[in-house]
């Protein structure tokens, strides 16, 4: 069947950060007195990923309130830092993580979502990220690019939740099998994906993957637009 939508995932896909998320919160530390590695800073961060549910409180994953969890984890629980020193220090990772300067569009980006639009193709952006991402979106130049946006912490689900590609499928008005999704991870993406019946693409920047079944391999978003156009073509 012929492809009518592509669906892209954001972090890692279309945009990376620099300096990384890791960087970051090991920068933030700095500011309040503690060293900490980047390494060290990167184990805390998905310690801590893995040990908070997805709601608290009511609070769903990447909302400001289940990420002040997140911050206490780290740098209260595991790093010592004075509960008076929570609060600002979480004002400033928001401020930076809602700074469109710490983002850059991976290359070939903006050629890729323009050659979508030119083939007449829906496009949808389907991301587990904060309620930041529309107005990022919007000010990375990428929003007006794009026919819509489901970001997780705004529709409460997140990949890979089959009900998020479902959703994504209704607002495209495609059948599964009419549309590809494209992102960094194997399993959000990728098995998400094809457990709805789409097709899908593992977009590897860092050139580390390897492939996986059912899916199509690339390794920027320029392989990523030509695989695009030879399945417009019908060809496998």
């Amino acid at each position: 069947m012929a492809l009518r939508a592509v669906f892209l995932d954001v972090g890692n896909t279309l945009l990376r950060e620099e300096p990384s998320r890791f960087a970051q919160y090991a920068l933030a530390a700095a500011e309040e007195g503690l060293q900490v590695p980047e390494e060290r800073m990167r184990a805390l961060m998905v310690e801590a990923h893995h040990a908070l549910p997805r709601e608290i409180d009511g609070a769903w994953r990447y909302t400001d309130p289940w990420f002040e969890h997140y911050i206490r984890f780290i740098f209260h629980g595991r790093l010592g830092l004075a509960e008076a020193r929570l609060a600002p220090l979480s004002s400033r990772l928001f401020a930076r993580f809602s700074d469109p300067a710490m983002f850059r569009v991976h290359s070939g980006g903006f050629e890729l979502l323009a050659n979508l639009r030119r083939a007449g193709l829906a496009i949808g952006i389907v991301s587990n990220w904060s309620p930041r991402l529309p107005p990022l979106l919007e000010r990375l130049g990428l929003a007006r690019q794009v026919d819509f946006v489901l970001c997780s912490a705004i529709e409460r689900l997140e990949k890979p939740d089959q009900a998020i590609f479902e959703r994504a499928l209704r607002l495209a008005g495609v059948a599964p099998e009419e549309a590809l999704h494209a992102g960094d991870h194997p399993e959000k993406d990728i098995a998400g994906a094809r457990a709805v019946g789409l097709r899908a693409a593992l977009v590897d920047h860092a050139g580390d993957a390897t492939a996986v079944p059912d899916a199509h391999l690339v390794r920027d978003l320029g392989e990523l637009a030509a695989l695009v156009e030879r399945l417009r073509a019908g060809e496998p």
